[in-house]
């Protein structure tokens, strides 16, 4: 037997399709019960439950408790990585959900991915701050240039504070619906909530689809451009 990390289990894990929907419905961000969940994927609580114990074993779910009521999380913003990326392989093979709705639009344009923004003004906002020398290309990945650090300071991130984090400052992950990068890391997450404190933008209830007010969308294209420019 081969030594190394165990792929198979990470993907049989992944790939039943109750697993999926419910893993698809935590890249959110938020907590959710088991009975949430077994809703989103259109099974029985008992069923969910089966299910959730085995994603917990996986450390792809966290258990968080809060009095009577069990939440489950996502692990950690790797376990959004690897499933955003999913979605993008999945969509360039042509495995396509068949059934779409209204938020369809909406999620292409602006979600939130785990806790950072993806869809076209994800990967908008990395080329913008890319083609300003905000930052740098760094070993495949990004870094922020001291002009960088100075516009972050200047939109109100405390940059010392994302610093302390064990999580990497800046990071890419795969759009799976551009199918080009986004930025996430913690100061993806940090921009985004910014763009909430600010009420330039707020999740909408049920979904993952980020809308952005007229004022937020005038000052996101003030920032890094409008489409087409």
């Amino acid at each position: 037997m081969k030594a190394g990390p165990d792929m198979a289990m990470i993907a049989s894990l992944v790939g039943d399709p109750a697993r999926s929907n419910m893993l698809t419905a935590l890249m959110s961000g938020r907590a959710l019960t088991a009975t949430e969940l077994a809703q989103e994927a259109g099974i029985t609580p008992q069923t969910a439950s089966s299910h959730l114990a085995k994603l917990e074993a996986g450390h792809l779910v966290v258990l968080e408790k809060q009095g009577r009521h069990r939440y489950f999380r996502l692990s950690g913003p790797d376990v959004a990585t690897v499933l955003e990326g999913l979605m993008g392989l999945a969509a360039r093979a042509g495995h396509l959900r068949v059934r779409t709705g209204p938020a369809d639009p909406g999620l292409r344009r602006a979600r939130v991915c785990y806790d950072h923004l993806a869809g076209d003004l994800g990967v908008r906002m990395l080329d913008s701050m890319t083609e300003k020398k905000l930052l740098r290309a760094q070993k495949g990945n990004v870094a922020l240039t001291p002009q960088g650090e100075r516009f972050v300071a200047d939109f109100g991130i405390d940059l010392p504070a994302l610093g302390g984090s064990r999580r990497p400052l800046c990071k890419t992950c795969l759009d799976w619906s551009v199918r080009r990068s986004h930025l996430a890391g913690s100061l993806g997450a940090a921009i985004l909530s910014r763009f909430y404190e600010l009420n330039w933008a707020k999740r909408e209830k049920g979904n993952r689809v980020v809308t952005f007010s007229p004022k937020g969308t005038a000052r996101f294209n003030a920032l890094f451009g409008a489409p087409g420019d």
